[in-house]
């Protein structure tokens, strides 16, 4: 193993730059020389490289985001040059296979979510030499108990929360806080809980509303004028659809989720008549400095990477399982999206201490 290339794919998140700095460091005191692909996908098919080094990676723990960008299109099976024709795709990941040939590299580590690790296990159906990151904020990868960022987003999350429960409480309102997800709940059950919520709706639970707005009457029964609720993005009605914000083309999933919040707001307020407030905490969940747990986690995940290509482990993720990290199938990870049980032990706590689920 002489030389390694690393991409950041999907939308950004807390701990990226902890993986790559671990990485370069790992990789370095083995001799092995690390190049960064600019903009995810988007570099691997133009030949966008960045040399990474110990001066590229210093002090990047703390700072969010990526130093290499990132994309959520670019996918290479079905690339578009948003330049000429944003309607036309072409297969170019011999384009990608060729570049990283023409650089002398050995394997790919690709840092992704779903839609980028998909695109990863297509690169190594043709050959190329990968290992993969798991990597978002919406902790729905399957085979890894974790996904860095997820933390991060739940504490930030929370924090909001304790600060819209003051305003709620001294107001007498309902306030709505919609967090993202996509179709999955995490981070909306996860923060529910820290930041104290009345109600919370997630994706996985299609919520009938006469029990929402009644968890709004019974508090004011016993004699609390607020209610604080949050909502998954991808949160909908018992018979009901996921409210799309609108369709973004070449993304590997082009719905945008959002405004379930707003909805079930102005329904809220016309049945209850308490005023209503929403807030949409939206990219603020994915930006800012990754907290102690996710660069730890981030940090184990990008050593255990290159420790994988070295032993020739190519196909793999890296994986959280209970307090190791593991080498488990690209194809395990990327099968179905981890969502969360019916049995879950949270949600379990989450309706013990009375929380409404909708259901």
């Amino acid at each position: 193993m002489r030389k390694l290339a690393v991409l950041t794919g999907g939308g950004d998140c807390p701990g990226l730059n902890a993986v790559i700095r671990a990485i370069v460091k790992k990789a370095d005191k083995h001799g092995i020389e690390v190049i960064g692909i600019k903009d995810g996908y988007h570099g691997a098919v133009e030949g966008d490289f960045l040399p990474l080094g110990y001066q590229e990676v210093s002090g990047i723990l703390p700072r969010g985001g990526t130093i290499l960008g990132t994309s959520n299109r670019d996918n290479p099976f079905a690339y578009v040059d948003y330049n000429k024709d944003a309607t036309v795709s072409v297969d170019r990941s011999d384009d990608v296979l060729a570049h990283l040939k023409a650089q002398n590299v050995d394997a790919l580590l690709a840092i992704g979510g779903d839609g980028s690790l998909h695109i990863a296990l297509e690169l190594a159906h043709k050959g190329l030499n990968v290992i993969g990151i798991p990597k978002t904020i919406d902790n729905d990868l399957m085979a890894t108990d974790q996904t860095f960022g997820f933390q991060t987003a739940v504490d930030t999350a929370q924090e909001a929360l304790d600060r819209l429960h003051t305003t709620a409480e001294s107001h007498h309102r309902i306030i709505i806080l919609e967090l993202m997800g996509r179709y999955a709940g995490w981070i909306a059950l996860y923060a529910g809980i820290a930041g104290g919520a009345d109600v919370i709706l997630i994706p996985e639970i299609p919520y009938q509303f006469d029990k929402v707005a009644k968890a709004v009457d019974m508090r004011a029964q016993k004699g609390k004028k607020f209610s604080i609720f949050v909502v998954a993005e991808g949160a909908r009605p018992l018979g009901g659809e996921m409210v799309i914000e609108r369709q973004i083309i070449g993304r590997a999933d082009p719905f945008k989720l959002g405004g379930i919040g707003t909805k079930l707001g102005k329904e809220l307020e016309a049945y209850t008549k308490t005023e209503t407030r929403v807030t949409v905490l939206g990219h603020i969940q994915r930006g800012g400095s990754p907290i102690a747990y996710d660069r730890v986690l981030a940090t184990r995940y990008g050593v255990a990477a290159v420790e994988a290509a070295m032993e020739g482990d190519f196909g793999s993720m890296v994986a959280l399982r209970g307090q190791d990290i593991i080498q488990v199938p690209i194809s395990e990870a990327v099968d179905k999206l981890k969502l969360v049980p019916m049995n879950d032990p949270v949600l379990a706590a989450a309706r013990s201490l009375g929380i409404i689920m909708g259901d």
